[in-house]
């Protein structure tokens, strides 16, 4: 019996092992499909996201790429643009050179007297050429006035026998002077030694009997300084100076201001030819209207002398050749009669004998 039971024992213990290696063997199989699901799943993600990556990557190699070719090719442009800075800055220090020697130049040939009245004279003659002004016709230069010693620079020939004298004036030494100081003392000194110059080269043409109304000047003359900054460091250091001068029958004028004068000149001249060529086209036309006149009264007396001819020629046109006409058809008529026939027939038979 216990050996039955034994058996028994062993039997069942033996089935349950088979059951628990057969449910083994389902667990095993379910996992590795499940495992094999997963893989599968999982190379497919993996190849998603690999072939995301692989285009992300190409987009950033072309974006790489695109941003390579920029920067190189911002680099050409920059070595370029510093090479072409770098000869503009060679070419702007070589025109500051030349510059400054020029301006070292120019003030060693102004610090003479003789070439300062030169260039302001050249100053001054391109601002006439540039207002349309001609030598000889508009103007004169160096004109001594009535054989006397004064010598104006410059006169101006306006209407009605009138003119107008400028002399160039240029003083420019304190002017440097101020220009150069280095302390504000010297400034002073030179911009009073400057001014002191300016009232003395009005004086000096105040003098000159420029302005001679009985003469045939007109009550002013013209003062030229042939620089705008040094005329404009006069009327902000010391506007008495120009007022004085106004009193005095002088006026001041830099470049732009006698460019203004000199079109106000040659307008007011202009004008004035105007008016005389209106005087005489006035005066031309009124010749020529009496002439017209007298032109269209003979014109008038030939055409009544035509009209009277014209009817005559046509009176003997019509009325005279109709009377004359009627004159023949009668002697014709006279002709066509018996008597007068025969004796024609006569006459010919006799002339046929004589021929």
């Amino acid at each position: 019996m216990s050996i039955l039971i034994a058996i028994l024992v062993v039997a069942g213990f033996a089935v349950l092992l088979l059951a628990l290696a057969r449910w083994q063997r389902a667990v095993v199989s379910t996992n590795q499909s499940l495992l094999a699901a997963e893989r599968d799943r999982g190379n497919a993600e993996i190849a998603g996201t690999k072939s995301l990556i692989d285009q992300q990557l190409a987009a950033m190699t072309d974006e790489l790429r695109d941003v390579t070719e920029l920067v190189q090719g911002l680099e050409r442009d920059r070595s370029r643009q510093l090479g072409q800075l770098a000869g503009q800055l060679q070419e702007a220090g070589r025109q500051t050179q030349v510059l400054a020697a020029t301006t070292h130049s120019l003030r060693e040939a102004l610090s003479s007297t003789t070439a300062r009245g030169q260039w302001g004279e050249r100053m001054a003659e391109d601002v006439l050429r540039l207002a349309g002004l001609v030598e000889d016709v508009n103007y004169r230069k160096r004109r001594a006035l009535d054989a006397s010693r004064r010598v104006p620079d410059y006169t101006f020939l306006l209407p009605q026998g009138l003119c107008l004298h400028m002399d160039v004036k240029f003083p420019l030494n304190n002017y440097l002077r101020y220009q150069e100081s280095g302390s504000d003392m010297e400034r002073e000194r030179a911009r009073k030694d400057f001014l002191r110059d300016v009232r003395g080269r009005l004086k000096e043409i105040t003098t000159r009997g420029y302005v001679d109304t009985a003469a045939g000047t007109v009550d002013c003359v013209l003062l030229f300084i042939p620089n705008e900054q040094v005329y404009g460091f006069i009327q902000e250091q010391d506007r008495t100076i120009l007022d004085d001068a106004l009193r005095d029958k002088v006026v001041f004028c830099s470049p732009l201001t006698l460019y203004a004068v000199l079109a106000v000149i040659r307008q007011a001249v202009d004008n004035f030819r105007l008016e005389q060529t209106s005087k005489e086209i006035l005066e031309v036309l009124h010749g020529f209207g009496k002439q017209w006149r007298m032109f269209i009264d003979q014109m008038d007396k030939v055409g009544k002398s035509m009209k009277t001819a014209n009817d005559a020629f046509g009176a003997l046109q019509d009325t005279r050749k109709r009377q004359l006409e009627r004159q023949l058809d009668k002697v014709e008529a006279l002709r066509q009669q018996p008597e007068l026939a025969a004796i024609d027939d006569d006459e010919r038979g006799t002339l046929a004998l004589e021929a």
